[in-house]
Parts: structure tokens; sequence; C-alpha cells
């Protein structure tokens, strides 16, 4: 994986959610426990990143959750090296970054397999959607 960046091992059309997306909706959302984080764009910008534990019980359904997310934290630069990446999200316990540019462009999301071993291409993906669609 050397001189290989995060930008080489994204998933290149992740789900998205327009930038006006409700706390309710992303609740429901989140019942299906694949979904670690939603992303919220405002056209092709990067808006927010969403994760579970942000919508706390005493938010609102009509919410907006743009409010309620952040990309502090939760956001890599395409650039960064994939190795170093890998082993950061391995020691924080995160399964998840969202790529973007410098001007806030969605590069697309870094998913870290459940195994650790390494990140979940665009194949491994669409494989898991057809099988729940089975």
């Amino acid at each position: 994986m050397s001189g290989v960046t995060v930008a080489d091992c994204v998933v290149t059309h992740p789900t998205v959610h327009d930038c006006r997306a409700t706390v309710g909706e992303l609740r429901t959302l989140f019942l299906d426990d694949h979904i670690h984080m939603a992303l919220l764009l405002d056209g092709a910008r990067l808006v927010s990143a969403v994760e579970r534990d942000d919508l706390e019980a005493a938010l609102a359904d009509e919410a907006p959750a743009s409010l309620v997310g952040t990309l502090l934290g939760r956001a890599v630069s395409p650039d960064e090296p994939a190795v170093a990446t890998l082993a950061s999200m391995k020691a924080s316990g995160r399964r998840r970054l969202v790529v973007a540019s410098d001007d806030g462009a969605l590069v697309g999301l870094l998913c870290l397999k459940a195994s650790g071993t390494g990140f979940c291409s665009d194949d491994d993906v669409a494989s898991r959607r057809l099988g729940c669609a089975a």
C-alpha cells in the first residue's frame, strides 16, 4: 500500500443526501445497522457528515440534520497516505471517513472493512447491496 493515497481506496459513489435532510429522516436511515454515516451535500459540495450518535433523543425530528453533523474528525484529504489513514482509523475505532477536496467537493467515502484489514471497494458495496436485495 506504499504510495497509495486515500483517493485510490474510496467508495466512489456513496449514498448521499440533500443538505435539507431532517433529523427524523436520518433516524429512519440509521435503522439499517450497515449505515455508519450520512453524507449531506449542497449540490456537489459536502456540507456535513452525520453519525447515528449525533441524533440525540432530545432533537426534534424536523430539525435540520446538517446542524448536528460535522466534518471535523470525519473528513480526510484525498492526498493522505492510505497506510497512515488505515492505521489511524483502526487505532481510533472509526469505520468511515468522508473524503473531500480542498474546495469541498465530495471525492468518496473511505470504509474500513469490519475485519480491519483494508478498505471496502465499490465492488464490495455493490455485492452487499445485491445480497440485501435478494
